[in-house]
């Protein structure tokens, strides 16, 4: 009888502390997902301020997060004066403009991404067609071109006249040099101009947060001016150059794409929220081991990093001072310099 006290006591302990997890698990489930009532969108750079413009509109008017990021990121990928994404973005080694891109969205970790496409205007529409309409995350080259044709998308001439005779100047000396932060030296293109030109080394990197603590993000960019054929950055890599996780957080990055690579860069700087650092702490740190790792080279190279919480609150770090970023809420529309590990 004894035994048999015993055995219920433990089965009723027993199931207790079964309901109480499953309480506990319920109201951490619960918590994923937070009222966040503003909406918040921030971008690299300071042409980030047009695209969170555009982003702003689905955003404040209930939109969808991810249309809303496409909608924002559409705008440099459009502009032939930005020699860094999409249209007029400046051309490889062999005078070719090819486009990376990538779209997230943090619920269920959907991602679409292309790499290597050329005469389409809107990488990032493509990428999103990737995530919705294939079991794929990313397609390349030809096979991204044929899957753009399919889904109606045209082909057209990316080079255009600006940045063809920039090309042609640096064929003079074939020398690639990217400059630190070129972004913010923004002119039209002069031939008495050093090789490497305005806006040869950069992206743009999109976080947004919906009213409903939804989060989606997107990345877009011609890559590297002058690049080696073939050559593919961190910009379409989930994980390197964009991840969102809806439970923390999102982060997109900047600057030098192999060595973003070499670090999981945007996927760190999440992981690193997720253990409870701030968004601004936990970009210091993803830079940080970029420099750690090679001081010397660090003084002559740009990394940054750009993150968003699920809380809505956002940061950002680089390697040198120059690093700058775009936020559009219902309470402000500003433009921000990222502190930096050098000066």
């Amino acid at each position: 009888m004894s035994h048999r006290r015993k055995f219920l006591q433990t089965s009723v302990t027993g199931a207790m502390a079964l309901l109480l997890q499953r309480k506990a698990l319920a109201s951490v489930t619960l918590d994923k997902v937070p009222v966040i009532n503003d909406p918040v969108v921030i971008s690299t750079w300071d042409f980030g301020k047009a695209a969170n413009a555009e982003a702003w509109k689905l955003l404040s008017t209930g939109g969808d997060v991810i249309d809303a990021v496409e909608a924002g990121v559409k705008v440099p990928e459009a502009d032939p004066t930005n020699h860094s994404v999409g249209y007029g973005g400046f051309p490889d080694r062999d005078g070719k403009v090819t486009l990376d891109a990538c779209i997230m969205e943090g619920t269920a970790l959907n991602c679409g991404s292309v790499a290597f496409l050329e005469n389409i205007v809107h990488p990032i529409s493509v990428a999103k067609l990737v995530m919705q309409k294939t079991p794929h995350v990313m397609l390349v080259g030809e096979g991204a071109l044929q899957f753009a044709l399919a889904n109606g998308f045209q082909k057209e001439n990316l080079l255009t006249p600006e940045s063809e005779k920039a090309w042609k100047e640096w064929l003079k000396t074939s020398q690639y040099a990217p400059v630190i932060n070129i972004e913010n030296q923004f002119k039209p293109v002069d031939p008495k101009q050093l090789p490497g030109g305005p806006n040869n080394h950069d992206t743009i990197g999109m976080l947004a947060i919906d009213k409903t603590g939804k989060m989606g993000g997107a990345c877009t960019t011609s890559g590297a001016a002058w690049k080696m054929r073939g050559r593919v950055g961190d910009s379409p890599i989930i994980g390197a150059g964009l991840y969102v996780d809806g439970e923390v957080g999102a982060a997109t990055s900047s600057g030098l794409g192999e060595e973003v690579i070499r670090t999981c860069g945007s996927h760190t700087v999440v992981e690193l929220m997720r253990q409870g650092l701030s968004p601004e702490k936990a970009c210091k740190n993803a830079v940080e081991r970029i420099v750690n790792r090679n001081p010397e080279r660090a003084k002559t190279l740009q990394v940054g990093f750009l993150a968003l919480n699920k809380k809505g609150e956002y940061g950002a770090y680089a390697i040198h001072k120059g690093f700058t970023y775009s936020v559009k809420n219902g309470k402000e529309e500003k433009i921000y310099e990222a502190k930096a590990i050098l000066t």
